[in-house]
């Protein structure tokens, strides 16, 4: 004679709950990333959008964020007669560039306008190996302030310990939104290149 149908389910339901527990736990234990983990950098609060600008760069071009929509955007923020930070941001960058074996579009904004005269933005780009790699973007301290302020940095003028502080890397994706940023501590060459690659392939 067989068992009443009421008593059954309730073991089969007890086998079912415990069987998916276990799925989910060896999942979650196989090492495996979630898509929106799987960046290297620290990911970005959803659905930000760059703040935009205009400003000149080194070769007293015109440069707008705005013009580089449907592209994947790298943004710094350096002065060029920094001794330290600035030129470890700027190689770990060209270190990034190298491994991709293809650039994107790199842009540096002064926060020290008043050192970063064209001469002294040109050495530092060939000191970096980045001459025609990277656009460094410079304005009047007017211009500049607001964006400081926007993407969160402080100027030179606050010192070089507050400024570097506040040093990053920001990848904007092709929407214009930011992304993925990278304190100056957490940057490397291999990470940065991989969610570069990353936001090509998926945003």
């Amino acid at each position: 004679m067989r068992p009443p149908l009421r008593l059954i389910l309730p073991a089969l339901t007890t086998l079912v709950v415990l069987a998916f527990a276990l799925a989910v736990s060896l999942g979650g234990s196989s090492g495996a990333r979630s898509p929106s983990s799987a960046f290297e950098g620290s990911l970005e609060p959803a659905g930000v959008q760059a703040p935009d600008f205009t400003l000149t760069d080194q070769n007293g071009r015109r440069t707008a964020l705005h013009d580089y929509r449907g592209r994947t955007v790298l943004l710094t923020f350096l002065y060029s007669t920094c001794k330290d930070t600035c030129p470890l941001i700027a190689q770990q960058i060209r270190g990034a560039l190298d491994n991709l074996g293809y650039d994107v579009p790199t842009l540096a904004l002064s926060v020290d306008p008043a050192a970063d005269t064209a001469a002294n933005v040109r050495r530092f780009l060939r000191n970096a190996s980045l001459t025609g790699r990277m656009r460094y973007l410079t304005g009047t301290r007017a211009h500049l302030a607001p964006l400081w302020h926007a993407y969160g940095v402080l100027p030179e003028s606050a010192g070089n310990e507050a400024s570097d502080h506040s040093a990053y890397v920001l990848l904007i994706d092709r929407h214009g939104v930011e992304r993925v940023s990278f304190p100056v501590e957490e940057l490397t060459p291999e990470g940065l290149a991989h969610d570069i690659s990353k936001l090509r392939s998926t945003s």
